[in-house]
């Protein structure tokens, strides 16, 4: 806390994070779910990526837009876990004012880019199901590249249209912030103004839009399914398991959003723990999902695994 000149106030340069729990023994059980679920989906998507990369069977727009979701949830992963984890232990659990917008910039970024990508894969789906024989001209690399720089763009902008707002917020009250990362609804909160406008732009920006883009993936799945089941094929059921795959992941990354950004203030103690479900569990589950729901990423992994152990044998013969 720094003294304002010529006044009483005091200006808050950083804050304090409360954290999930004081209890001793929960804060170590959370430290090794944490560690284990941090390490596994970092592991996890990064081979992923390594998989599609490799294998010349996988150099699809599918399995292209699937790499860069993995891709993604690492960086999903990265952003508030280490830092949680690293303040499990810490009596004093801060942040500087630069680092919790440096948090929130990316949490947004990051957050923005996949709903786009989401909405990318299920319009990939749409033309592999509805239009297959112009499926891979209309999919083209061009395109999905295309696809992939918008998605980062509307993600930046969708997080800096918001810090535009707050970055200049004062702040000269209390500092405590009852979570274990930074976000818009808490940090808000924090501030020495009438932030009511604000709120407002915060759930106009971040709510309504991860309403409206989960409604619009979710009837978009429902029109595809009926596509699938009045042309019934062969390959239905494979188009069926590849639908089912993209809609779980849907609704568990879209779930915890809505219920923190629509209802934000005030904010919940529940918040946190559906704040550690898309910043952790989601991440996790969307290789489990991808992976144990596809034969060809299943036939892939165990490409990858025998390719390495010959390579091992070789220089360790």
């Amino acid at each position: 806390m720094e003294l304002m000149d010529g006044g009483n106030h005091s200006v808050v340069s950083e804050f304090l994070l409360l954290g999930l729990t004081s209890s001793w023994e929960i804060q170590i059980l959370l430290f090794l779910f944490f560690t284990v679920f941090y390490i596994a989906s970092m592991l996890a998507n990064l081979l992923i990526v390594l998989a599609i990369i490799s294998d010349h069977h996988l150099h699809s727009p599918m399995y292209f837009l699937l790499a860069n979701l993995s891709f993604i949830d690492t960086g999903v992963s990265s952003i508030a876990t280490p830092k949680m984890i690293y303040d499990l232990f810490r009596k004093h659990k801060v942040i500087s004012l630069k680092g919790c917008i440096t948090q929130m910039f990316f949490i947004h970024t990051v957050g923005g880019t996949e709903m786009v990508l989401l909405i990318v894969m299920a319009y990939d789906r749409y033309i592999a199901i509805c239009k297959p024989l112009h499926y891979l001209t209309i999919m083209s690399l061009r395109v999905c590249l295309s696809f992939l720089a918008v998605a980062w763009t509307i993600g930046l902008i969708h997080s800096v249209a918001q810090l535009a707002f707050v970055v200049n917020l004062s702040f000269c009250g209390p500092n405590k912030m009852d979570s274990f990362y930074c976000d818009f609804p808490r940090f808000i909160k924090l501030a020495c103004a009438d932030t009511y406008r604000l709120e407002f732009l915060v759930t106009a920006n971040s709510g309504f839009i991860s309403v409206g883009t989960f409604f619009f993936l979710i009837v978009s799945y429902f029109f595809i399914l009926v596509t699938v089941h009045k042309h019934s094929s062969g390959g239905s059921s494979k188009a069926l398991s590849t639908l089912s795959a993209h809609i779980t992941v849907v609704v568990f990354f879209f779930g915890p959003c809505i219920i923190v950004y629509v209802w934000p203030f005030p904010t919940l103690p529940i918040d946190k723990f559906l704040a550690i479900f898309d910043a952790l569990i989601t991440p996790f589950m969307n290789p489990i999902i991808y992976t144990f729901r596809n034969k060809e990423m299943k036939v892939a992994m165990r490409r990858l695994f025998v390719s390495d152990f010959i390579s091992y044998c070789e220089i360790f013969p």
